[in-house]
């Protein structure tokens, strides 16, 4: 229902006579989507939840000025998109040097979950979806600029005119056509090259076999298998910790001096964020007579390899409805 027919429904003519209980049932409903447009342009989850609570303070505070000219979901877009460019030039520091984005956190799928729908009939529309909730997406949106890092999601993820985005960012359809094409040439330069080899749907068996094995072998800490899975220009990183590992024995030599060979009490439980196949690990802890939280590794295949690593800390599975514990199988 459109927040137009909801206002008939109401028996007012505009925002300005619906009261706040009212309002706040109208906003709700686009919260999802909205919070996912945050997220691709901040990168953080925390940050994207900051600014849609600001989206819908700023909405409510200037409600009389929906004037219906566009729908009250473009209108919110369009507070939502300007709070984040506050938001960015607040808090936002500059990428750090080598590709990393250390403020960079996942996206439950459960959540994704909650978004419309779309049209079953435009394979292409939900692909893009897709792909650009992924996290090698949202990494390289955070290395462009900010208003034309906004261009572009409105533009090619949100599939606005040119003339809307003008009249959002108070510029001119030729500046934002140019900034357009500076956005695609730097998401060209961040990207992976194989871009066009991503999933774009569902998993298919090769990459669960693949995602089981990286499972058992981790859990067995078994070094060998896990590098004979990982492509020879992988890319590991950990965010919010520093450092970037390129290359398989970069990845490799990492994890021995990290401590990881030899670990044990370890065991993984497969899930998935951002769209994309992840294990999350839990380590034995003998006083606690259970196995908590460790890390979560989210992983990027291409043509049977893994061609990225990024793992996140524990305190990120709460959000990710991962359970805090897992009871002793037994063998411990």
């Amino acid at each position: 229902m459109s927040a137009d027919t909801r206002l008939k429904e109401l028996g007012v003519s505009g925002l300005g006579e619906v009261d706040e209980p009212a309002f706040s049932g109208l906003a709700q409903r686009h919260r999802r989507e909205l919070h996912v447009h945050c997220y691709r342009m901040l990168g953080s989850f925390e940050d994207a939840e900051d600014a849609v609570q600001e989206t819908f303070l700023r909405a409510w505070r200037r409600r009389e000025t929906f004037e219906g000219r566009s729908t009250f979901r473009a209108w919110l877009y369009r507070i939502a998109t300007n709070a984040s460019l506050d938001l960015l030039a607040k808090r936002r520091p500059e990428p750090a040097t080598g590709g990393e984005v250390l403020w960079l956190q996942p996206y439950p799928d459960r959540l994704l979950d909650e978004l419309p729908a779309g049209d079953a009939d435009e394979p292409e529309t939900v692909a893009v979806a897709r792909e650009t909730i992924e996290l090698a997406y949202v990494v390289a949106v955070q290395h462009l600029a900010p208003r034309p890092r906004a261009v572009l999601i409105l533009r090619d993820v949100l599939g606005w005119p040119a003339k809307e985005v003008a009249d959002l960012l108070g510029d001119s359809v030729n500046s934002v056509n140019s900034a357009l094409q500076r956005a695609r040439a730097g998401m060209r330069e961040h990207l992976p090259a194989e871009r066009q080899d991503w999933a774009g749907g569902e998993e298919d068996a090769g990459t669960r076999e693949l995602v089981r094995r990286f499972t058992d072998a981790s859990v067995a800490t078994d070094i060998d298998t896990l590098a004979g899975m990982l492509r020879d220009d992988v890319r590991c990183s950990m965010p919010p910790t520093p450092g970037l590992h390129v290359g398989r024995d970069a990845v490799v030599n990492d994890w021995v001096q990290d401590g990881f060979v030899g670990m044990v009490g370890l065991r993984g439980i497969p899930t998935s964020v951002n769209r994309q196949p992840a294990v999350a690990f839990y380590l034995w802890r003998k006083q606690e007579g259970a196995y908590l939280p460790l890390t979560l590794d989210v992983l990027r295949v291409t043509g049977g390899a893994i061609t990225e690593i990024l793992t996140f800390h524990d305190d990120q599975f709460p959000r990710l409805g991962l359970p805090e514990r897992l009871p002793a199988d037994g063998t411990e």
